[in-house]
């Protein structure tokens, strides 16, 4: 069914009226109205709206709410440039279909910023996006991995027992001025822990200096000892849940991580496989499905909800995948569901997804005087997360960027 619009053009006043709302903080208004005016929310309520400018949406008693929030993925792929030219708009098409208004590029290249600029004025039509850059936190020790590194990733051995080549202070101190000037908003590090190596010590140079900067620092750190190590060095973000190592055989470990009350994002579905049309199983990189890679697709979210069941202050919804969007969120919503409640997701992909990309304050909930990112879905999420793959229209600052026909 097309909601039913009235005409207005396409103006950041908008006007959504006879909606089911979920603002993300918990409340449910059963029916109520959004007020929005210069891309802000205004009021969230169940009183009718005096008559305003602007657009207004009459929801039809549909699900009304914050606009979904990927607080970790991947965008560019293949040649950056032609990424940009001839990839990027429809993909960032399909992150506003999805019903994606906020995207946390962790790792992408200057090309990821361009987009992000044209998007800003207008150019194209996309979520809103920030994007993190690499620093190394030890030199190599040895070639590449060959494909997805996730598939032979060096957090599954044991730890190594020669300490990892350290980089040079000022390496690491230009290497972050290098990232501020190139306009990135965070600094992406990757945290394999080497015997006495330096990893830690330089995760602490580049903390330090991303807080000069007002650039958080965000970490992967995919085991439970990686996960410890990165503590000490106080990063803003976590950016995977430990799937590698089993925190219920370390309360000791769970209280660290929760009592540092550092955000997560979830990230489950990298080791969940991804199904085709014909039912071939398949990882990330669009290949054959690593079967000794599968513990971590239980381990995963039982961590998860260990650390949710102790208290972990935020738990955001994150994917480091390359699916299409919607595929993604489909693949997240199996993992997520193994332990987490329908209410539970809502809260994930929305007011923590906001507060793990740092921006709680602008995104997340539908509350008067945050970014009138919103979306309405056919059906209840707080019975059935499913019902997120039903997205009927996107809104971002308010502007409506998507209309199922």
């Amino acid at each position: 069914m097309v909601l039913a619009i009235a005409s207005g053009g396409y103006a950041q006043d908008l006007t959504i009226t006879n909606a089911r709302i979920l603002d993300g903080t918990g409340r449910v208004i059963e029916r109520g109205a959004v007020v929005v005016r210069a891309g802000k929310i205004v009021s969230v309520s169940a009183t009718a709206p005096a008559a305003g400018t602007g657009r207004t949406i009459n929801a039809g008693g549909k699900t009304v709410m914050p606009g979904l929030i990927d607080a970790h993925r991947h965008l560019v792929t293949g040649d950056p440039a032609q990424w940009l030219m001839q990839t990027a708009p429809k993909q960032l098409q399909e992150f506003l279909d999805a019903g994606f208004t906020t995207v946390l590029a962790a790792i992408d290249p200057p090309q990821a910023i361009e987009a992000r600029k044209r998007i800003e004025a207008g150019q194209m039509k996309g979520p809103r996006l920030y994007v993190g850059a690499f620093l190394p936190l030890a030199g190599a020790t040895g070639p590449p991995p060959n494909g997805d590194p996730a598939r032979t990733d060096p957090a599954r051995a044991p730890l190594s027992a020669t300490a990892a080549p350290a980089i040079p202070r000022d390496a690491t101190i230009k290497a972050v001025e290098a990232a501020v000037q190139a306009g990135y908003d965070y600094l992406k590090v990757v945290l394999n822990t080497t015997k006495n190596g330096p990893e830690v010590e330089t995760l602490k140079v580049i903390v330090a200096e991303g807080k000069k900067h007002n650039k958080p620092t965000i970490v992967h750190a995919v085991s439970v000892r990686d996960t410890l190590a990165a503590l000490d060095a106080k990063p803003d973000l976590l950016v995977h849940t430990p799937h590698i190592g089993n925190l219920g055989d370390d309360p000791a470990a769970v209280k660290k991580i929760v009592d540092a009350k550092i955000p997560m994002t979830s990230t489950l579905a990298v080791f969940v496989p991804h199904f085709d049309a014909k039912g071939t199983a398949l990882f990330r990189d669009g290949q054959p499905f690593p079967w000794n890679t599968l513990s971590s697709a239980g381990q995963g979210p039982v961590n998860a909800r260990l650390l949710w069941e102790a208290g972990l202050a935020t738990y955001g919804y994150g994917t480091d995948t390359q699916w299409p969007p919607k595929e993604t969120l489909a693949d997240e919503l199996r993992a997520l569901r193994l332990v987490f409640s329908p209410q539970d997701v809502v809260k994930i992909i929305t007011k923590n997804a906001g507060i793990a990309t740092m921006h709680g304050a602008e995104i997340g909930t539908l509350e008067p005087g945050k970014l009138a990112d919103i979306v309405i879905v056919d059906g209840d999420p707080l019975r059935d997360s499913n019902a997120l793959l039903n997205v009927v229209t996107t809104i971002k600052g308010g502007q409506v960027v998507f209309e199922k026909k």
